[in-house]
């Protein structure tokens, strides 16, 4: 059926968590995936919501709905309202935090300590939430590595299906070099592809055939 006039809801970037009231954590995400998603879904004529997070750079296309977000429960918030429109594909390709800490400092903390203990607990799992609220849509989820070895890659990514009700999952990894594949519900597996236009032209693909 394509992605014509179909609904596309993408998370991109970051999530930053408070460490107290100036300070947070974050990660290194770019954005990037997220962007290609947006830009090729939109040239297949797909309605196209992308929630960004901080730190990603301009996306000059024009069509594309852009909600901005910092934090992590204000990512939660947002999936929560969008996610009642009914969109037909879901891309979560945001760098979800894994945690926070168990109580952020009120104010700003003083830099004069020598040193600073933070307990950090694990932050709830958004793409959880997804078919929960969602159950037709077409969930995409993300699994990242930083060094690539196909068959740990492979168990995250058959965890994640699982787990999150994925219809499929990315597995991507950053050395050496650039990798990634993508593995559906039913049990197929891309080829590794080294380029990530080229992992989002064979996803959007797939999604398009399993539609």
């Amino acid at each position: 059926m394509g992605l014509k006039n179909k609904k596309v809801l993408i998370t991109c970037g970051p999530t930053w968590v408070p460490i107290d009231d100036v300070r947070v954590i974050s990660n290194t995400s770019s954005g990037t995936l997220g962007h290609t998603c947006a830009k090729i879904c939109l040239e297949k004529g797909a309605r196209v919501t992308l929630l960004e997070g901080p730190g990603t750079g301009a996306l000059a296309e024009t069509g594309i709905r852009r909600v901005k977000f910092h934090f992590l429960n204000e990512l939660e918030d947002l999936l929560k309202k969008e996610l009642l429109k009914k969109y037909d594909v879901v891309i979560h390709a945001a760098a979800v935090s894994d945690f926070k800490l168990k109580r952020p400092f009120s104010g700003k903390l003083s830099s004069k300590p020598k040193e600073l203990t933070l307990t950090l607990v694990p932050a709830r799992k958004l793409i959880n939430l997804i078919k929960k609220i969602s159950p037709k849509c077409f969930l995409v989820g993300f699994k990242m590595e930083p060094r690539y070895h196909q068959e740990r890659l492979m168990k995250k990514a058959r965890e994640l299906l699982q787990g999150s009700q994925c219809d499929a999952v990315v597995a991507n990894a950053l050395n050496p070099g650039y990798q990634a594949f993508i593995l559906y519900k039913e049990g197929e597996a891309t080829a590794p592809v080294k380029s990530r236009l080229k992992l989002v032209q064979h996803l959007i693909q797939g999604v398009e055939t399993r539609l």
